[in-house]
């Protein structure tokens, strides 16, 4: 039995710094010399053994097996979503159907900010809640600078909108990452995220418009903007109060862009705009290529028996989406989730860990070992309604078992370094969880008092924007989190959801997200211009967060 030290140097704030320099090195890293977030996460990590090592006197062996545990939960269940869902994606993509899907939202409306509305908001957030980890970014970019919009706009646009759906992001993966990082429930962390993002979620969508057309341009399609809004925001609550984190983005999404989709045809605005006039220099000009021709590729239904073919098409191209949704609602079930871990669920004591570290006070009244047991829900896990969903699709498109592999082969070689990552992450999360020096951080940052709501908030914002995801800021000031809350008296529930919750206003501002909508928007080298058109929005918007956890803290 080994027992945690908490202030190693016999002063709070220096131990705290102490504490604080595996994560100094991952932000220094990724933020400052701009590594590769692997490498970044490999180098985190390496700090995070040797202060837990040398400076908390964590045994050896303890140290390296807390990140074994890690490791693993991050490869099953997490970079098992992300694996499966990019599955997906590329059989849709190899199939064309992707492009009928493109092409399928882009027909809706030729009204620039309905599109937006369409586009960046509504089917970005299907894209996060599915895949999440820069792929909305991606796609929305990509279709919003084929639809004609400036590269400045299809960047930073995209990038604001891709903020209320992020903490459900990837099937819920960071609520999930958070409740393992922290012990706390799963759907009461899940019910707490959807009692705060709900009101951003109305909040996005008319702040995305007027980043773009100015406050005149909003007010003309108000109607449109609060049912796109309300419609996303009253799901979000209820799914994730009611059902847990998996589905809320994709039901949320879905009922978004079905709800503007038929409001559009019973209502228009008197003015559409169908070019950029926008006062910003780099978002008046639609986008054009190297000859200087706009790059708007939109097919129209044409009079004609075309039109059943292009009707047919577009069922084609929904469909394995609709599979991967009622198959993650299935696998959500919990008397689903029973049967299957009937079958198959194997628990491992993690050997030279578990119930071998013990908490000590302050941090609980009695000292108390700390369990660590994996269990390989491999049937049971989000990951695998996936897959069959995947693999299902695959068939219905045409594939055979022989390109299915092939494809599956493609997208592992393509999340490579990112499942190395996460694994890294996770890894180092628990390293900080299992050492004790989160519990350091917690009892400084315990200091702030009465501030600490929108101090925590603020904590996430920047974990999100240097780490470039929420789940990392999760793991990395999740523990944190529940421990200063428990310090302060306040609901460790609450503040840890905070992390989430602001945690998503940073990912316009992250690195990663920016080069991933430059790429997208072919505007190589002008990742500083997109930083500076999003940083206000990032961080006025992460402020009124904190605001709400306050008032909800203490009121």
């Amino acid at each position: 039995m080994w027992s945690q030290v908490y202030n190693p140097l016999n002063s709070i704030a220096l131990s705290a710094l102490l504490a604080a320099v595996p994560v100094a090195v991952l932000l220094g890293a990724l933020g400052i010399f701009h590594f590769k977030a692997h490498i970044a996460a490999v180098l985190g990590l390496a700090a995070s053994f040797l202060i837990s090592i040398f400076e908390f006197g964590m045994p050896v062996q303890m140290s390296l097996m807390s990140a074994v545990f890690g490791a693993a939960y991050g490869l099953l269940p997490i970079g098992w979503i992300i694996l499966n869902v990019l599955f997906l994606y590329q059989l849709t993509l190899q199939k064309g159907h992707f492009k009928v899907l493109q092409n399928s939202i882009a027909n809706v409306t030729e009204d620039r900010r309905l599109q937006l509305l369409l586009i960046a908001f509504a089917f970005g957030s299907f894209f996060e809640g599915a895949a999440g980890f820069g792929t909305p970014v991606a796609v929305t970019g990509a279709i919003l600078i084929g639809i004609g919009f400036s590269p400045l706009a299809a960047s930073g646009l995209c990038l604001i909108a891709n903020t209320a759906p992020v903490a459900f992001g990837a099937i819920g993966t960071p609520v999930i990452a958070l409740a393992a990082v922290t012990g706390l429930d799963l759907l009461q962390l899940s019910k707490q995220i959807g009692h705060q993002l709900p009101f951003f979620s109305i909040i996005i969508p008319f702040w995305l418009i007027w980043a773009f057309a100015g406050f005149r341009g909003m007010i003309q399609i108000w109607p449109a903007i609060l049912v796109t809004g309300v419609c996303f925001a009253v799901p979000q609550y209820l799914v994730s109060t009611l059902h847990g984190p998996w589905l809320v983005d994709i039901i949320a999404s879905i009922t978004s862009m079905t709800a503007l989709t038929l409001f559009l045809r019973v209502w228009q605005p008197d003015t559409m705009w169908l070019s950029m006039t926008r006062t910003h220099p780099a978002l008046n000009a639609d986008a054009q290529n190297a000859k200087g021709e706009p790059v708007a590729t939109i097919f129209r239904f044409q009079p004609g028996n075309g039109n059943q073919t292009v009707r047919t098409d577009m069922v084609r191209a929904w469909l394995p989406w609709v599979i991967l949704s009622i198959a993650v609602f299935l696998w959500g079930i919990p008397q689903f989730k029973g049967f299957l871990d009937g079958i198959f669920n194997p628990k491992f004591p993690i050997p030279w860990l578990h119930n071998l570290v013990q908490r000590v006070p302050p941090l609980v009244p009695q000292p108390r070992p700390e369990a660590a047991v994996y269990t390989l829900s491999l049937l049971s896990t989000t990951g695998t309604g996936i897959l069959v969903a995947a693999i299902l699709s695959g068939f219905l498109m045409g594939y055979s078992p022989v390109g299915l592999a092939r494809v599956y082969w493609q997208t592992l070689k393509l999340v490579r370094f990112s499942l190395l990552t996460i694994a890294c992450m996770l890894a180092l999360g628990y390293v900080t969880r299992y050492s004790g020096t989160d519990a350091t951080l917690g009892l400084a940052f315990a200091q702030t008092g009465a501030f600490y709501p929108m101090f925590g908030t603020l904590l996430g914002w920047l974990g999100v924007a240097l780490t470039g995801s929420d789940t990392s800021s999760n793991v990395l000031f999740g523990g944190l989190q529940k421990i200063t809350a428990q310090q302060l008296g306040l609901n460790p529930v609450l503040m840890a959801a905070a992390n989430s919750s602001g945690g998503v206003m940073g990912k316009m501002i992250d690195a990663q997200s920016i080069v991933v909508a430059s790429t997208a928007t072919r505007w190589y080298g002008h990742e500083g211009q997109i930083l500076r058109f999003v940083f206000f929005h990032s961080l006025a918007l992460a402020v009124l967060v904190g605001i709400l956890v306050t008032v909800q803290a203490h009121l």
